[in-house]
């Protein structure tokens, strides 16, 4: 049986560490952020409210920690943690920092970690139903980028999206989704399994290098749709043009406050001004998290919903 979430983030909490959660955070279904930094206090954000706990993390707490994140076995998890996160039951996410080991300019693995940040995976289902008479023209989905500052809801956003697309709904019948999943944050997969929701018709490729992956799904898997988060390199851009050129409708996000700093990103110009995107969903950087500044069409115009 599944565990629900408040079993899932005490199993990987030091013993001591769990009762003063419990005590501190009885409502876990709200909670964000659980941070344990070695000698700091120990921080929860929870409601878009950060608060730092009078108990000081200790590095037993610490070790305890990652033993039970990582099953008392780091080195398997040691590909994931070249990247700095962990994925664990749930599909939450953990993020460590420390000493690294450096190899040929890159991150071989860490030598020490002194902090660890635990991200609560949430869903919300449903959150994506008032975008789909938006993002469809003439019955057909369209190209869509997902603009939104960080921790602003794109991923929970997205995910819906993926989601409903793959089942079907009222306004779309349910087609093939291909998942590229770099950073474990869409399907949240656990020893390969999506812990996340995506729908019947999804294949995911996870802890997979973004540009890479959209090929290989291509190539391999023909989706109807392809859905990617946070963009940024030449060669992700690349690989969306690909996919879009190969009849394949692409879901993406980005950084960003607005459409005008896409546009004037040297990276994002030529999609922009080349109106590859259908459509462009804003997240509004000051409001609630998910709350949506606005949707606009290929000319940039407002699209109403």
């Amino acid at each position: 049986m599944k565990r629900n979430r408040k079993e899932q983030i005490l199993s990987i909490l030091a013993e001591n560490l769990r009762g003063i959660l419990e005590r501190e955070t009885p409502d876990f279904e709200t909670l964000e952020e659980i941070r344990l930094r070695e000698e700091q206090p120990l921080g929860i954000r929870q409601g878009g409210r950060e608060r730092l706990l009078e108990h000081r993390v200790t590095g037993a707490e610490l070790r305890e920690t990652l033993e039970y994140i990582s099953g008392y076995s780091l080195y398997a998890y040691e590909n994931e943690m070249r990247q700095g996160f962990l994925t664990v039951e749930g599909g939450h996410r953990v993020g460590i920092a420390g000493k690294i080991i450096p190899q040929d300019g890159a991150v071989k693995n860490f030598q020490y970690i002194s902090s660890v940040n635990i991200r609560i995976s949430h869903e919300i289902p449903g959150c994506a139903d008032r975008l789909f008479p938006a993002v469809l023209e003439e019955g057909k989905l369209c190209h869509t980028l997902i603009i939104s500052p960080p921790g602003r809801g794109k991923t929970t956003l997205l995910r819906d999206m993926v989601r409903q697309i793959s089942d079907g709904n009222r306004w779309v019948q349910g087609q093939n989704v291909g998942v590229v999943d770099e950073r474990s944050e869409i399907g949240g997969c656990f020893q390969g399994v999506p812990q996340n929701r995506l729908g019947s018709r999804t294949d995911i490729l996870d802890n997979c290098p973004k540009a890479e992956g959209m090929m290989m799904l291509i190539r391999a898997m023909a989706p109807r749709v392809v859905a990617v988060d946070e963009v940024g390199t030449k060669q992700d851009l690349e690989a969306l043009g690909y996919a879009m050129h190969c009849g394949a409708t692409l879901l993406a996000t980005v950084h960003g406050t607005s459409l005008e700093e896409i546009r004037a990103k040297p990276l994002f110009s030529s999609l922009v001004k080349g109106q590859e995107f259908g459509r462009y969903i804003v997240l509004d950087a000051r409001g609630a998290t998910g709350k949506i500044e606005g949707i606009y069409d290929r000319q940039g115009e407002p699209v109403c919903i």
